[in-house]
């Protein structure tokens, strides 16, 4: 597989870049609604918000999803494959819960390698098979070596400031404020704070897609092979058009697939996720 190792540069760059406009963006906005000082107060937030992801993301995310740890006597079997596979992926072994969820998913999330945790829903458990539950394992603890958990969370609270931010500079423009030291135009400023929520959310999505698509590629490594995977990715698929989730939208991102299940037509823009067809079939390309 000589490719690999070129296209996971080319997903980190994309996601740099992603990442750099939408703080770009974030910054942008702070200018247009108070100026130089706008622009500062809106740096400090982004660095003040990214420290308290840093610190509290997966906690938040833990309570949201009312996840419980796994107790190792009821579930031997998949505390030792998540130790196993840990090991192959080079990290420390993550924390392990389970979400009491009927619809089938999995997640992860932690600042680092070091602080890792892996969830599952009760619903994947029911109906996986064991080389399809070590595919899911391995393509969340690929989300943990890579650092993706804390990558989105950062990304999700940006995007999400970027939306405040908007919704003041629409406040501003109708009412007549606006940066008087250049760019005060309320009619710019109004196109701006209509345009950038839909940017943010654009370039969210954007960055989610390329770490599915790299946790997938890593996770098959991990696993040795990639079709516990490409079979776990169909039986999910299926698994959350079927049944309801309890998860809340704004962890839907972290998700190995969309709680919500995926969307059609102009609705494909706005996935969290590629196109479950597609990543199955870039996994079956890995097949020797």
């Amino acid at each position: 597989m000589p490719k690999l190792l070129p296209e996971r540069k080319m997903s980190t760059v994309k996601v740099g870049i992603l990442l750099v406009a939408l703080t770009a963006l974030f910054l942008f906005i702070g200018r247009m609604v108070g100026g130089q000082i706008g622009m500062f107060v809106a740096l400090g937030l982004a660095i003040a918000m990214n420290i308290g992801t840093y610190w509290f993301s997966d906690k938040l995310v833990l309570k949201m999803t009312k996840a419980e740890p796994v107790d190792p006597a009821k579930a031997p079997e998949l505390v030792a494959m998540i130790e196993r596979l840990s090991k192959r992926a080079g990290i420390p072994t993550p924390r392990l819960y389970v979400v009491n969820d009927p619809s089938p998913n999995a997640f992860a999330t932690g600042r680092n390698p070091e602080h890792g945790v892996v969830a599952v829903n009760t619903g994947l458990l029911q109906i996986l098979d064991q080389s399809e539950v070590e595919g899911v394992i391995a393509h969340e603890l690929a989300h943990i070596k890579h650092r993706d958990t804390l990558t989105m969370a950062i990304v999700a609270s940006i995007a999400g400031a970027v939306m405040t931010l908007a919704f003041i500079a629409r406040f501003a423009a109708f009412f007549g404020g606006g940066d008087e030291e250049g760019g005060g135009n309320i009619f710019v400023m109004l196109l701006v704070a209509l345009i950038a929520p839909l940017a943010a959310t654009m370039v969210q999505l954007g960055i989610s897609r390329a770490r599915e698509y790299e946790a997938d590629r890593m996770g098959a490594e991990i696993a040795g092979t990639p079709s516990g995977l490409a079979g776990a990715l169909r039986k999910l698929e299926m698994g959350v058009e079927m049944k309801p989730s309890h998860m809340p939208p704004a962890a839907a991102h972290m998700c190995i697939v969309n709680p919500f299940g995926g969307g059609a037509g102009l609705m494909n823009l706005f996935r969290t996720h590629p196109s479950t067809e597609d990543r199955i079939r870039r996994l079956n390309e890995m097949t020797p």
